[in-house]
């Protein structure tokens, strides 16, 4: 009686077949690992706004390195990462945007920007009613729309100071305080102390 014979291996065509089907797979699968890595990594297309999670901290969308905060009469308000040599015109841009009452005149779009600034858009009539007339008796010095020579009659005021103070009236936009002069090279703390009561805002 002829013993059992023992079963023959699979055909070579088979075992080749299983191969590929289990490298395809595995394929997959790392491909879909790498691609879940990428979005999770924020590796989408770049995005120029910073938002703050309910946790305070700071979620980046670009690798700029120009953090801006744009408000006032824009369509989207908010903090954006602009390229280092970026312009107020760019800012807008990022904020999607002037709206229909904004006040184009009171803004520089030319002005080349500074990380960490703020950036306010006034609306038509804003800046008037800011700077409008002084009061009945009051005689101070508008450092916002004083020329040359009345911004001469401060103390310690010369022609030098007081193209500066233009200079930087026009570069920056209106004084918001008297105490903003600080930021005018040559004027310190002893000087604005001088010259604080003849002046406004």
């Amino acid at each position: 009686m002829a013993s059992p014979q023992a079963p023959s291996p699979p055909p070579l065509r088979h075992r080749l077949r299983l191969s590929i089907g289990a490298a395809v797979v595995l394929g997959l699968v790392v491909l879909s690992a790498a691609v879940g890595l990428g979005i999770l990594r924020g590796q989408a297309s770049p995005a120029d706004s910073v938002s703050l999670t309910d946790d305070g901290s700071r979620s980046v969308g670009s690798s700029g390195d120009l953090y801006v905060h744009v408000l006032g009469a824009v369509v989207t308000p908010g903090l954006y990462v602009l390229d280092p040599d970026a312009r107020l015109v760019d800012a807008l841009a990022a904020a999607g945007g002037t709206t229909d009452v904004a006040d184009l005149a009171a803004v520089n779009l030319a002005r080349v920007l500074e990380d960490g600034e703020q950036i306010v858009v006034p609306t038509v009539g804003a800046v008037a009613d800011e700077s409008g007339a002084a009061p009945p008796g009051d005689d101070r010095i508008d450092l916002n729309t004083a020329d040359q020579a009345a911004l001469e009659t401060l103390p310690r005021i010369g022609p030098a100071l007081a193209g500066r103070i233009i200079a930087w009236r026009e570069e920056n936009g209106r004084f918001r305080s008297v105490d903003d002069l600080l930021a005018v090279p040559g004027i310190g703390e002893k000087l604005l102390a001088g010259i604080r009561d003849g002046a406004r805002v």
